[in-house]
């Protein structure tokens, strides 16, 4: 996999097709989910092939809230349509029912008329069947290959600006492990000079003055956070690089950033430092903002 590879969580596609004499048509749109969760529409009769459906968009497409709508529209000079009594009669009562326990307005037959299985073909047949399977089938994949290239497009340009973000952590790391105030030598020397000054002529023991500066210098030591900032920037240069389904990897990589950098903060005692780790906050949050578009 590359970079070419990667996708948004976002897109639209449509396609469409004539089977027999109906003109069919697919519309998918694809949203941010934290899983693949698929929802499909599909004209009276067809209900039977939503399973197919389902698994034949599911080994093309990893995350996101799948919305997929099939509909036939039968030409100008087909068969006259009729009107299945019963249904018409059934939808009717429910119908009114409703309006008398609600208090809305009671049904119109125009709206009746428009619920799905009360206008049928003379032949009282539906337009599709599911022995249309499989050119329907064709047609959903029409608009998969439609949807994935637009997820693709939007995904391209979303891996730049995630580069973009992952060299601004590196820089920032740079200048934070650069920072004289984050050398554990210049830590302790800081802290010798503080305690001297607050000791005064105090006769305090120097092997015990040398303990107490070299475990302050140990807390306030920021080199294992710097380390793990570098594996976590390689980490995500490696993902990228990879390409496929990343956002969930990313998104945890940007966790592991902030957790870094929230503990850089609280351990600097230079204001340059925290200064660097609040910019490098400010990124993270910009790198996560993207990667959860991210499949």
């Amino acid at each position: 996999m590359s970079e070419a590879d990667i996708q948004s969580m976002t897109g639209f596609a449509t396609a469409h097709r004539t089977i027999g004499t109906v003109r069919v048509n697919c519309d998918i749109r694809s949203v941010n989910g934290r899983s693949l969760d698929i929802k499909l529409r599909v004209p009276p009769g067809l209900e039977a092939l939503e399973p197919g459906f389902k698994k034949r968009i599911a080994g093309r497409v990893a995350r996101g809230n799948i919305q997929v709508s099939i509909g036939a529209e039968a030409p100008a000079d087909a068969v006259p349509l009729a009107i299945d009594a019963g249904a018409f009669r059934h939808v009717a009562a429910q119908a009114m029912a409703l309006s008398v326990e609600t208090g809305l307005a009671p049904p119109t037959t125009d709206g009746v008329l428009q619920v799905r299985g009360v206008v049928l073909t003379e032949d009282g047949t539906a337009s599709l069947a599911p022995d249309d399977s499989e050119e329907i089938g064709a047609l959903v994949d029409a608009a998969l290959d439609g949807l994935i290239a637009a997820r693709r497009s939007e995904g391209a340009a979303m891996a730049a600006l995630v580069a973009g973000h992952i060299a601004a952590i590196e820089a920032l790391v740079d200048r934070a492990a650069d920072e004289p105030e984050s050398q554990p030598d210049a830590i302790g020397t800081r802290l010798s000079a503080q305690l001297e000054r607050l000791l005064g002529d105090s006769t305090l023991d120097s092997e015990r003055l040398n303990a107490e500066v070299a475990l302050l210098a140990a807390k306030a030591d920021v080199t294992e956070e710097i380390d793990r900032l570098k594996a976590h920037v390689a980490a995500a240069r490696d993902h990228l690089a990879k390409g496929g389904p990343i956002g969930r990897k990313l998104d945890f990589l940007a966790q592991e950033f902030n957790r870094e950098a929230n503990t850089l903060c609280s351990k600097s005692a230079s204001s340059d430092l925290t200064a660097i780790g609040l910019e490098l906050k400010s990124v993270i949050d910009q790198l996560r903002e993207q990667v959860q578009n991210l499949q």
